[in-house]
């Protein structure tokens, strides 16, 4: 017997540079590339997450963050029933961002499922947020919180899996 196959929209948010163009590739594509360049609007990606009785087609909107995002951000989140919400650990102005994200998708919609990601685990040493700071944040906005690289994949998966798993379909 086949397994159903339902397609859902989560979008990728936080501020510009904070990695979401790279956590999407990591996952989707399993690469890494650390040139920068900047997402114009959005970038969508598909990728199948299998769950017990369906396969859930995730389609992974990865939007631009900061200004870019202010401008169109309204109308790139309809119909999405969750995000990945990233900030930078080694900046902590990103921080602050996660609640007018999380802000903008709950206006939408009161029933997203939220799930924060702090990228760049892998720079230790430049490290400017520590985990009791972002687990406070998260646990206001009431979403898991995961650190995760991009470069390494460090937990990468395991950010996306959980967001799956918290969709209601």
């Amino acid at each position: 017997m086949t397994k159903r196959v339902i397609q859902k929209k989560v979008c990728l948010l936080g501020d510009f540079a904070v990695g979401k163009t790279s956590l999407a590739r990591r996952f989707v594509e399993d690469r890494f590339d650390d040139r920068y360049l900047s997402t114009i609007g959005v970038k969508i990606s598909r990728k199948p997450v299998e769950m017990d009785e369906y396969t859930l087609n995730l389609l992974i909107w990865d939007l631009a963050g900061g200004d870019d995002f202010s401008k169109a951000g309204a109308s790139y989140l309809r119909g999405a029933v969750g995000a990945l919400i990233v900030c930078d650990l080694t900046r902590s102005e990103t921080l602050e961002k996660l609640q007018f994200y999380a802000g903008q998708l709950r206006d939408l919609s009161q029933d997203a499922v939220l799930v924060f990601a702090g990228n760049k685990a892998d720079l230790e040493a430049e490290r400017s947020i520590n985990e009791e700071e972002i687990q406070a944040v998260c646990d206001q906005l009431n979403g898991r919180y995961l650190e995760t690289s991009a470069k390494t994949g460090f937990q990468v998966e395991a950010a996306f899996q959980h967001l799956a798993e918290q969709i209601k379909v």
